[in-house]
């Protein structure tokens, strides 16, 4: 069995009353779908530290406490890499969400969560974070829009888990 290479992933969901905040993908992987905020760990960095950057560069907020919601790895047909998503909420932030070249955010009730124009596998794993849930998942897709096959289960994580590692390639 050949080895698979993986990418170290994060994506991070501001909540707040009975909201979530959301943005619209304006470039690249995911362009014209509304998601969290997120993207590569970079190099040097931890996870931690890499989510905390991509949701300031991406939507102007800062949050100083993340919390680990879910891991999902996502497999594409015919592509030897593997996307291991670490998912974080938090609801302490500091700032104003503001619109960047890749994100234009928006608040949404959490009951109206426009999955029509989300990544097919969120309505999937959605209810879990949504209902305080930890998580765990595995997503295949053909193309970007048909989920070839998938499973999900309840997971608890411990703070001190790999988001304090730093990531070296």
């Amino acid at each position: 069995m050949s080895q698979s290479l993986k990418k170290i992933l994060t994506l991070v969901f501001v909540r707040d009353n009975g909201k979530v905040l959301l943005g619209l993908k304006k470039r690249g992987f995911g362009c014209g779908l509304w998601n969290g905020f997120g993207g590569k760990v970079e190099r040097g960095e931890t996870i931690i530290e890499g989510a905390k950057r991509e949701l300031l560069e991406e939507s102007g907020v800062v949050a100083d406490i993340l919390n680990k919601v879910g891991l999902i790895t996502f497999q594409f047909e015919n592509d030897p890499v593997l996307l291991e998503v670490h998912v974080f909420q938090t609801s302490e932030y500091k700032g104003r969400p503001i619109e960047t070249e890749e994100m234009k955010p928006q608040w949404y009730l959490e009951n109206s969560i426009p999955f029509s124009q989300m990544w097919p596998d969120d309505k999937i794993w959605f209810p879990y974070l949504l209902k305080g849930k930890q998580f765990e998942a595995f997503f295949l897709f053909r193309g970007m829009d048909l989920i070839l096959d998938h499973w999900i289960k309840e997971r608890t994580f411990h703070n001190s888990s790999n988001e304090n590692l730093v990531i070296k390639e």
